[in-house]
């Protein structure tokens, strides 16, 4: 069987504050400790994942608190205009992503 190519993706949470953060999402099976970011001096929080095409969507957990981003806290992200994000069966937002 062949293995799809994989794309290297990188994530990126500011969160200056925080004393951990994950990211979790349908290219993880939402495993909410499976991939942790590491913290930069400037505040952000970034890794790099090698993700195969498609469409995804995911979550970063900051301090064990589940958002989109930080500061991103409406629950109906649409009509506020974000289109980085689509609603959830638990009436918050996903973050979507794209990989090519």
């Amino acid at each position: 069987m062949k293995t799809p190519d994989l794309t290297p993706v990188g994530f990126s949470c500011h969160a200056p504050e925080a004393q951990a953060v994950f990211v979790a999402g349908s290219f993880n099976g939402w495993r909410a400790d499976g991939i942790p970011l590491r913290r930069e001096t400037d505040g952000n929080w970034t890794t790099v994942l090698q993700i195969p095409p498609g469409h995804y969507q995911f979550k970063f957990i900051v301090d064990g608190r589940w958002c989109c981003d930080p500061g991103c806290e409406h629950e109906n992200r649409e009509s506020h205009g974000c289109e980085k994000c689509a609603a959830n069966g638990f009436g918050t937002m996903n973050r979507m992503l794209e990989v090519g």
